[in-house]
């Protein structure tokens, strides 16, 4: 090393900065670029086309400080690491801070972690190679066909239906993909069928049900209340004999470890987060954490990935950690999964870099959402690696005059990777099994009583952000790292929105995507988005000219451009207005939906001769427990969500608790849970009912009152108890919200 020279390492982020440069020492300087710093202009398509595809790349607005700091950093060093993201857009930062920088070839080198630990960091510095152009071509080209859409498109929908539209490559599928769904459900026409149940008693005493499964040998469904009256017809005086007993062991085999799009829907389903959210969390979990008495650490491997292949060093891992936690029949060897086709396989599964720092050695270390997905993380990694539950399984058959009559059972025999972890899902079972008596073949049971019930199939359900991204993925549209951001996109620019946790499409997302589906078929296409991901990955191998795929995508795209700009000549498309139940205060039409400068809200569609407008609530399920009107979802001005009669002052009900669709089984009325993520138990609050739970008893956790609170307390002459979390936060948040509120009165005074 030349005298007084350093090595240069440059990431993305301080985060990763600071855990690099604790592993690496003082021969190393480790900086941070802060993320792109040279890109696209954002005034102007920035692609000269006609001169082939060539992009105009100029440095980030506001980045000239950070920019120089890293030129003078790359001119006193003797080699420059680029250490940023291994994947495509990584590499693309890298190949960016070279040329921005200036920096010579025989000076730079790319070095990538899968994982920020010590070893992989050491062994990465000590192996570097030369940035990947065909990576960098594979982004290029994923870049400028994306600006070409968007830039080309969003004037086109400003024009023809609003202002500040934008239109997107992979968003444009993602909205038509929820409206597909939307459009589905609407034209749903339900299906009678009915479900018709035999109580059964056992000799032993035992009690159990058996549903109809068919007749003669052959399988069937009861369509009608006329089939269900001739079955019952049929068997109230026959008898009822157990032709069939099964028994089984089942076994179940643990999910694989996660990957990007399996991480969002589980974080989604399990803990609540957004796409966006659980991201973010993966990257700081990824770049590092100060963790006690270990320092900083990054805790899980790189979360960008679609391969679910595991490093044997990680698997020997497991294979320890798993007998001594759990026990030796709870392992069996390790276990490799397969990665789907289309996976580039960049980039092992997503896993703790060390198993040994388990989630709860590390807790009092992370936030509460750090803390939640690195458990998630490790144990969906320690039960991948786990042996098959097994299932104690039994199914019975009861047959009457030619009926027969099936009950199934299974009970948990050996727990294997359930003790630590089951995968969720997104349609919960309707019913729960009841246990089964021991029963023999030939045996006769008593028929108490045959309950029936009428049902009706139910439409497709609409998509919630887990099983959007479970959908892109299934048909190859975007990749890990798009799903995210997709999501974050179309429900920014309100073509959907979500209500509960699923997600709808607005009367602009539907236009939008109708004037898409018409003029440009090929951009909302499922099947040719999948394609254009699979010529980007040809790309990336080296098998197909970045500047080639632009060209042959802008041909076909201008002339539909061309075409379209021409048939809406003078035409201006008009958004529906999506009319409400609520009822205009002033004139009493109906009010609709409308978009602002702070979001969605209620509006008299009268204006201006009414201008009349409200908060946008949501209708709860149950009744008022006060007046037996409508419970609506509301935001208080300071963002704060609480729950009250649609009556408002004339009834006077409000709650910061839930309302369920549950009622309470002594007095009828709805009942209610505690707010915030997970699951409660639901709760009766008519405090004439015995079943009514105080509050007190409703699962707050009660906030500790100092000994200097009681003394100033007393001292004041006024008593003091302890406000349950919920209540002590939301009062605090209203009294600073009141001093800012007076702060800027005084500001706007004083002016």
């Amino acid at each position: 090393m030349a005298k007084g020279k350093t090595n240069l390492v440059i990431v993305e982020s301080p985060a990763k900065a600071k855990t690099i440069g604790k592993y690496l020492g003082p021969g190393y300087k480790v900086t941070a670029s802060m993320g792109h710093l040279r890109d696209l202009p954002k005034s102007t398509l920035g692609i000269d086309i006609e001169g082939g595809f060539i992009p105009d790349y100029r440095p980030v607005k506001g980045r000239e400080d950070t920019i120089k700091e890293l030129e003078k950093a790359a001119g006193n060093s003797q080699r420059v690491y680029l250490a940023t993201d291994p994947d495509r857009e990584g590499e693309a930062i890298s190949w960016h801070l070279k040329e921005l920088l200036n920096i010579p070839d025989d000076q730079v080198y790319r070095v990538t972690f899968n994982e920020i630990t010590k070893k992989v960091v050491s062994e990465s510095i000590q192996n570097p190679r030369q940035i990947d152009q065909n990576l960098v071509d594979a982004q290029q080209a994923r870049r400028l066909l994306d600006r070409i859409v968007g830039y080309k498109l969003s004037p086109l929908l400003w024009k023809k239906i609003k202002r500040g539209l934008s239109a997107g490559r992979v968003q444009s599928v993602a909205t038509r993909m929820v409206v597909d769904r939307e459009e589905a459900i609407r034209a749903f026409i339900p299906e009678e069928y009915w479900l018709l149940d035999a109580k059964l008693h056992h000799e032993s005493g035992a009690q159990f049900l058996a549903r109809y499964y068919g007749s003669n040998g052959k399988k069937g469904e009861l369509k009608s209340q006329e089939q269900v009256d001739a079955v019952e017809s049929d068997v109230k005086d026959a008898e009822f004999i157990v032709t069939a007993v099964k028994r089984k062991d089942k076994t179940r085999s643990p999910a694989p470890p996660f990957i990007t799009s399996t991480l969002q829907q589980e974080a989604s389903r399990k803990l609540g987060m957004t796409p966006r959210r659980t991201m973010s969390v993966a990257q700081q979990l990824y770049e590092g954490v100060d963790v006690a008495e270990e320092g900083t650490v990054g805790l899980i491997t790189y979360m960008r990935t679609d391969s679910l292949r595991l490093s044997e060093e990680a698997l020997s891992a497991a294979g320890r950690i798993i007998p001594s936690r759990y026990g030796k029949e709870y392992y069996q060897g390790p276990r490799r999964y397969k990665s789907r086709n289309s996976a580039q396989d960049a980039h092992e599964a997503i896993r703790p870099s060390d198993v040994s720092l388990t989630p709860e050695a590390v807790k009092s270390s992370l936030t509460n959402d750090q803390y939640r997905l690195y458990r998630l993380i490790w144990n969906r990694f320690i039960a991948s690696q786990m042996a098959n539950a097994v299932y104690d399984s039994v199914t019975t058959d009861v047959t009457s005059a030619g009926h027969v009559f099936r009950s199934s059972y299974s009970a948990i025999k050996f727990s294997g990777f359930t003790a630590v972890y089951e995968e969720g899902r997104d349609d919960e079972p309707d019913e729960r099994q009841s246990s089964l008596p021991v029963l023999s073949e030939g045996e006769r049971v008593k028929l108490i009583e045959l309950i029936h019930e009428q049902k009706f199939t139910q439409p497709p359900a609409r998509y919630t952000e887990a099983s959007l991204i479970k959908e892109m993925e299934d048909t190859g549209v975007g990749r890990p790292s798009t799903y995210a951001p997709t999501i974050s996109t179309i429900l920014d620019r309100e073509y959907v929105i979500k209500e509960g946790k699923y997600l709808r499409p607005t009367p602009l997302g539907e236009v939008v995507t109708k004037l898409m589906e018409e003029r440009f078929a090929d951009i909302v296409d499922l099947g040719f988005t999948a394609r254009m991901e699979e010529t980007l990955d040809s790309v990336e191998k080296g098998e197909k000219p970045w500047k080639q795929v632009l060209s042959d995508f802008y041909g076909p795209f201008k002339k539909s451009l061309d075409d379209a700009e021409k048939a809406l000549e003078g035409e201006r498309i008009k958004i529906p207005a999506e009319e409400t139940d609520e009822i205009c205060e002033v004139c009493g039409r109906k009010m609709v939906v409308k978009s602002g400068r702070f979001g969605r809200f209620l509006a008299c569609p009268g204006y201006p001769e009414c201008t009349f407008t409200k908060p946008l609530v949501i209708e709860m399920p149950g009744k008022c427990p006060k007046c037996g009107s409508r419970i609506l979802k509301r935001t208080s001005k300071n963002g704060y969500v609480y729950y009250a009669c649609e009556r408002g002052a004339a009834c006077g009900f409000m709650t910061w608790d839930v309302p369920v669709a549950d009622v309470c089984p002594e007095c009828g009325h709805t009942m209610f849970k505690k707010s915030g993520r997970g699951f409660k138990k639901p709760f009766c609050i008519n405090e004439k009912c015995p079943n009514f739970t105080p509050e007190d008893k409703r699962g707050y956790r009660k906030k500790a009152v100092t000994k200097d609170q009681e003394d100033k307390a007393e001292d004041s002459g006024v008593k003091v108890s302890a406000k349950n979390d919920q209540e002590s936060k939301s009062s605090s948040k209203k009294k600073s919200t009141a001093k800012r509120t007076t702060k800027k009165a005084s500001a706007r005074d004083s002016t």
